[in-house]
């Protein structure tokens, strides 16, 4: 597949696997989850390409996860679909993210 990293089942998860307070803190960690994946993969946030969010709360939490997700994608907005859902894999998750980015294709 060349330079393109796929990257799924990023959520807000703490160290024993318990859904952290809050769609701010679990969209928080999902991407810092996110980031290091794509980084180990030889990629960055700005190589994203296209987002897609599950939202067991789509209206009730978006804006929320909207003030953090600016603040990984400040200058650059990857392709980006929010679908509400009814559950996620654990009890307590509020957000799920999914991604493909190319790697080097972003902004230096």
């Amino acid at each position: 597949m060349g330079d393109m990293v796929w990257v799924s089942g990023q959520v807000g998860v703490d160290a024993d696997m318990k859904p952290a307070q809050g769609m701010q803190a679990q969209a928080q960690i999902a991407f810092e989850c996110l980031k290091r994946v794509l980084e180990e993969a030889g990629a960055s946030l700005a190589d994203v390409v296209e987002l897609t969010t599950f939202h067991t709360d789509l209206h009730g939490d978006i804006d929320a996860f909207v003030a953090v997700k600016d603040q990984y994608f400040p200058s650059r907005y990857p392709s980006w679909s929010a679908v509400g859902v009814t559950q996620l894999a654990l009890h307590g998750l509020l957000i799920e993210i999914r991604a493909m980015a190319v790697a080097g294709s972003g902004e230096e």
